[in-house]
């Protein structure tokens, strides 16, 4: 009996299944399967504030990026541009968080002209002192980049991690179909 107590116990404190997702290489990250842990305190550049409730039944892939300097935020810039024209319409949400690497505060007007350079039409935050990227993706977890991206179902759950760089083509192929699954 007590056998079995422990192992409903371990089902029960278990991670929700990840129903829904799509197959495929499996969805990297501690967070999979779980709710999203919610945006923190966000100084929103562009587009109006998204409180969290507002993203309610919307499909939202979150990026963190630096801005041009990094090599891996200029060539995620196209795809990301792509995605948020092709799917925004269908219920597709990106919203591009700024984590500063640099020495100083971020100033907003400058982040703004980055993401203008990078051509982001999107909502940009600034994610200062990396504390939503924290909740989102920590350090502790053996994270290698911090120019992550997550991918959130309707119900606001966590389906996918691509955990940084850029998307090479087949990265990109990945993200794509499960972007498109979701919104189904």
């Amino acid at each position: 009996m007590t056998t079995l107590v422990l192992i409903a116990l371990a089902v029960l404190a278990a991670p929700p299944a990840d129903r829904g997702a799509p197959e495929g290489p499996p969805a990297r990250g501690p967070i999979i399967g779980r709710p999203a842990p919610g945006w923190g305190d966000l100084d929103w550049v562009r587009g109006e504030p998204h409180p969290w409730a507002s993203l309610e039944g919307r499909v939202v892939l979150v990026r963190w990026w630096t801005g041009p300097g990094c090599p891996y935020c200029r060539a995620a810039a196209p795809r990301l541009r792509a995605w948020h024209e092709k799917y925004a319409g269908d219920g597709l949400v990106v919203v591009g968080l700024y984590h500063h690497k640099g020495p100083g505060t971020p100033v907003r007007a400058e982040v703004g002209h980055l993401a203008d350079m990078l051509g982001f039409a999107f909502p940009i935050a600034i994610d200062p002192g990396w504390d939503t990227l924290e909740r989102w993706w920590p350090a502790a977890s053996g994270r290698e980049f911090t120019s992550v991206s997550v991918l959130l179902d309707r119900a606001g759950i966590v389906r996918y991690v691509h955990d940084g760089g850029t998307y090479g083509r087949e990265e990109a192929a990945e993200m794509e179909r499960r972007i498109q699954t979701l919104l189904r």
